[in-house]
């Protein structure tokens, strides 16, 4: 059984090494041994394996100088630590390279070889076979390139805990230690560069972008973090589309298609340099142009892409960089390669050979590497400059500096530092077991591994747990996840003046470390857009939203295609593609462009305004001519047109005629709280003062001249005081409404926003609409009840008829307050004050013109009709004429009664009046006549009735002679009629002239 295992082992490692032989490997012996995977081609030749005969391994095409250069620093750091002093003294680093060809297979295939070497070692066959080229086991990998690729080989290699340091693989699906147990690498993953690129996109302020991402573990999770990044800054995707190096033509026609009819004109690439490449040629062909390429590290400087003759169509590419490192003596070295010297480098031949077009003179024209060129170069693919079917042949004195080639562009090393930085991570891992100290080791009782002795998986515990500082000064240890966090350079594609080549401008950076919103820094001013342009291009599904607007949804399309909508009134927005428009506050409104809030226009019935000011100065003439009419009355207080009007109450009802047009005052200037509880009992109670002085006055001299023969009982009844106390009491009635309001709903000042949207009107919130109706409602009872007793005196004598007056006065009150109740009603904001003043005025105005100014005319321009004798002339014509009346109705009931008995023709009746029949108009109002003889003492009165006429006539002594003249007047007095009698003694009892 052991001896089957033998030649199992050694079969599978001999066919491992058939297929990987001298011209296929780097390889070098050492104490320890570590393997390296490089891209040294970008690919395999497509070959149909149609199984008829045995399959053959598929060969590699297209070289990568840039591959080969990496390797280079693989064995440049073994040699760097192979002689230096310190570190992993006394032992010697070998190493087993292998070409990947880019491809999952060749990889897997390079992987067996380490594993199948490892699993020899296991088996201890050296007592079995006596192997005397025997190679230690390889205790780590440094590789893979894509992450594709390492993943595939991390698959394997975890399965042996056999520890894998990639440099350039940095698909975040990597980082699940689950799966990848023995993965680690120098480079930071993507999820930090799908992050930079969002960020990048949105502080272009672009939002409609394309993306396009390698079919491999690379491209689909980067890609992926990208989506999820873009959506949380509302960025929208118009096209997502995946390609592959080894994508048919037609695939790559529908791209092609995608991209040239869709409006974004960034589009983000997750892909290498491979996969992109056809895709690109395929753009080139049918120069696309306007396109802004955000490249992802992998291919942001990939020789394959940055070429001169594709600038015109991804000129305008902004890519991510790793972070430069410094390899002191690299580029010395890279210049000593030589196929003759490098003996232990079986790539060097072919790198020499693909350098200067040639082939060496000890290879066959023919050989692998020279056919693999033609076919690469008959494709287009090759990067030789020979235009021949066959190459010349290579003299060996070529000059590798004379050659620009990718491999000796050591300007901005990042792969390769990597690379460097991965080997000296392992060696220091080497370093720190070969310096453990037993009882403080990692592994179990603080033990510590053998250094010649050492396996795998005791590196890879060392790994995990490594911290050194590197030649930069940069400490360096992998994280949870086995990962280096990094930063990124941001890079933007120029076009050199000098040759033309294409040249990478660092324009800014990215710092991971930093907090969110401040990671990313652009310098615009070093950025070129396709290639001479500073002008950032603009790649929006909509034209930007100018302030004062916001986006609107188009039904059906992303949310990043919208409508630009004007903020409705009230609201703003000040910003460029506002999402939603903001409200204003409460106070302010929006301008006239909806960009900012303003404060709003503040209304009230001011002093200042041409309104405000004509009705104050109607409320100051009011004040002004009562005050005038109460001079007036002062004044004459003591003239028979003054005393018949019953002088106190005149004075009383002038006051309060004061304080109605005072109170209107109160609803003019910006409302306080303690104007609006004062303007309303104000206004109340000074109008129920006013009308309840009307009312007593009217309701007395009624009760006057309809009473009959009057006592004393009837003058203390109807005394001053009495008089006095019924204002008193009507006006108390509505002082305690305006106390329960005050109390229980008091009125105060309100800031109105809902009227009008522009305006605030100050108002007074009145509390309680039903105190006020019961308020207003109040003042009209009693208004019409003093309508209802002046309705009833319109026929009183001259001197007593502003009964009239008080009548049309109360119809004007009664006309204003009910068309006040509509307007109230209909108007808001300042007029509503407005209203309420004018109703007012309209009636102060008209009390004071229809009680007064008659009386004011008669005592200033008409003092001969201010005396005792015109108005007892008038007071005994009215009395004289009611007796008239009443004996004529009796006469003219007597007369029927003896018409209906057969009698006479009638009689007159017994009286003195002389009586004869006319036709003159039926009920004159009595007249004195010839009032031109002021200077006569006496007055004759003519009667007129429908049936006859009474003359009359009376004559008056001076005050001081008054008794003599009654007692003279009732003996000359012809009638004789008890009722004429009692009139006359009624209305001189009680009138007060004396």
């Amino acid at each position: 059984m052991t001896s089957y295992s033998c030649c199992l082992i050694l079969l599978l490692f001999t066919w491992n090494t058939a297929a990987y032989g001298p011209n296929q490997r780097a390889q070098k012996k050492g104490d320890i041994i570590l393997g390296g995977l490089f891209p040294i081609h970008f690919g395999v030749a497509a070959k149909d394996q149609d199984l008829k005969s045995r399959p053959e391994s598929v060969e590699c095409i297209r070289y990568n100088f840039r591959g080969f250069r990496w390797l280079q620093a693989m064995i440049f750091a073994i040699e760097e630590i192979n002689s230096s002093p310190t570190l992993l003294p006394n032992m010697t680093l070998g190493y087993r390279i292998f070409d990947t060809c880019n491809t999952v297979s060749k990889a897997l295939e390079a992987t067996l070889s380490f594993v199948a070497q490892n699993k020899i070692d296991s088996l201890n066959l050296d007592e079995f076979c006596n192997c005397s080229e025997h190679i230690p086991s390889t205790i780590a990998v440094v590789g893979a390139t894509g992450s594709g690729i390492s993943t595939a080989v991390a698959n394997l290699l975890g399965l042996f805990y056999i520890p894998q340091v990639s440099y350039a693989s940095s698909s975040r699906l990597l980082s699940n230690k689950n799966q990848f147990k023995s993965f680690l690498r120098t480079i930071p993953n993507d999820e930090h560069q799908a992050t930079a690129m969002a960020d990048i996109i949105e502080y272009f302020r672009w939002n409609w972008v394309g993306t396009i991402a390698a079919d491999d573990d690379y491209g689909r999770p980067g890609i992926e973090k990208f989506r999820e990044e873009a959506e949380e800054r509302d960025i929208c995707i118009d096209f997502s589309e995946l390609i592959s190096q080894y994508s048919d033509e037609e695939e790559i026609q529908q791209v092609v298609e995608v991209i040239q009819n869709s409006t974004a004109r960034v589009i983000v690439v997750f892909s290498s340099g491979p996969d992109l490449e056809p895709l690109i040629k395929e753009i080139v062909r049918r120069n696309i142009t306007g396109k802004i390429w955000l490249a992802s590290e992998a291919w942001a400087s990939s020789s394959l892409i940055a070429m001169p003759e594709f600038f015109r169509v991804i000129g305008s590419t902004i890519g991510f960089a790793l972070k430069a490192g410094q390899i002191p003596g690299f580029r010395e070295f890279l210049q000593k390669v030589h196929p003759k010297k490098s003996t232990n480098n079986g790539f060097a031949k072919e790198f020499w050979e693909e350098t200067f077009n040639c082939y060496l003179p000890d290879g066959s024209k023919n050989s692998p590497a020279s056919t693999s060129f033609h076919k690469g170069h008959e494709e287009g693919l090759g990067a030789g400059n020979g235009t021949s079917a066959f190459r010349p042949p290579c003299t060996g004195d070529e000059n590798i500096t004379s050659v620009e080639t990718p491999y000796m562009d050591y300007t901005h090393l990042r792969i390769s530092y990597n690379v460097y930085l991965a080997v000296y991570s392992i060696a220091h891992a080497l370093q720190d077991i070969y310096t453990c100290t037993p009882g403080k080791g990692l592994f179990t009782n603080g033990s510590c591994a053998d250094i010649k002795k050492v396996e795998a998986w005791q590196v890879l515990k060392h790994l995990r747990h490594l911290n050194f500082t590197n030649n930069m000064g940069e400490q360096v240890d992998f994280d949870e996840f086995g990962d280096l966090v990094g930063n990124y350079s941001i890079i933007n594609w120029h076009l050199s003046p000098e040759d033309g080549s294409v040249v990478f401008e660092e324009v800014g950076h990215y710092n991971v470390y930093a907090k969110k919103g401040e990671r990313l820094f652009i310098n615009e001013n070093k950025i070129l857009w396709g290639g001479f342009s500073k002008e950032v291009p603009f790649s929006n599904c909509s034209r930007d939203c100018l302030p004062g607007t916001r986006k609107g949804i188009i039904e059906g399309e992303p949310t990043c295609c919208f409508e630009c909508v004007d903020c409705p009134d009230g609201e703003y927005s000040d910003e460029t593609d506002a999402s939603a428009c903001d409200k204003c506050p409460e106070d302010y409104w929006s301008n006239e462009n909806h960009t900012s809030c303003i404060p709003k226009q503040i209304e009230f019935l001011a002093w200042t305004e041409p309104f405000g000011i004509a009705l104050t100065l109607f409320a100051v003439l009011g004040i002004f001519l009562t005050s005038f009419v109460l001079g007036v009355f002062t004044k004459f207080r003591n003239t028979p047109i003054v005393k018949a009007t019953n002088r106190e109450l005149s004075y009383l009802l002038l006051f309060s005629l004061l304080c109605c047009f005072s109170s209107s005052l109160f609803f003019i200037g910006e409302p306080q709280n303690w104007t609006c509880r004062l303007r309303q009992p104000a206004f109340g109670i000074s109008f129920v003062l006013c009308i309840s002085c009307i009312l007593v006055k009217t309701n007395r001299v009624l009760l006057v001249f309809e009473a009959k023969i009057p006592t004393s009982l009837h003058r203390k009844w109807w005394g001053l005081n009495l008089q006095f106390l019924l204002v008193f009491l009507c006006t108390f009635v509505q002082i305690v409404i305006c106390v329960i309001w005050l109390y229980t709903a008091p009125p105060s000042s309100y800031r109105n926003h809902e009227l009008e949207d522009e305006i605030i009107f100050i108002t007074c919130h009145e509390g309680s609409l039903m105190a006020l109706g019961f308020l207003i409602g109040y003042t009209c009872l009693l208004a019409a009840i003093c309508f209802f007793f002046a309705f009833k005196s319109r026929k009183l004598p001259e001197n007593f008829n502003e009964a009239k007056f008080i009548t049309f006065s109360m119809l004007i009150f009664f006309i204003v307050w009910i068309s006040f109740i509509p307007a109230y009603a209909s108007t808001y904001g300042k007029f509503v004050s407005a209203v309420e003043v004018i109703a007012i005025l309209a009636a102060s105005f008209g009390l004071l013109a229809c009680i007064f100014f008659n009386k004011v005319y008669i005592i200033l321009f008409k003092p001969s009709r201010n005396t005792i004798e015109e108005v007892r002339c008038s007071t005994a014509a009215h009395a004289f004429k009611v007796a008239a009346r009443a004996t004529l109705r009796r006469s003219n009931v007597s007369r029927k009664r003896s018409n209906s008995l057969g009698g006479s023709t009638g009689s007159t009746p017994s009286s003195s009046i002389s009586s004869k029949s006319n036709h003159e108009d039926p009920f004159p109002l009595p007249a004195c006549a010839e009032r031109q003889r002021q200077q006569q003492r006496g007055c004759k009165q003519k009667v007129s009735f429908g049936s006859g006429t009474v003359t009359l006539s009376l004559s008056f002594e001076e005050p001081q002679k008054n008794a003599m003249a009654n007692r003279n007047a009732r003996r000359r007095n012809s009638l004789e009629a008890q009722n004429s009698d009692d009139s006359l003694m009624r209305h001189r009892a009680l009138l007060p002239l004396q």
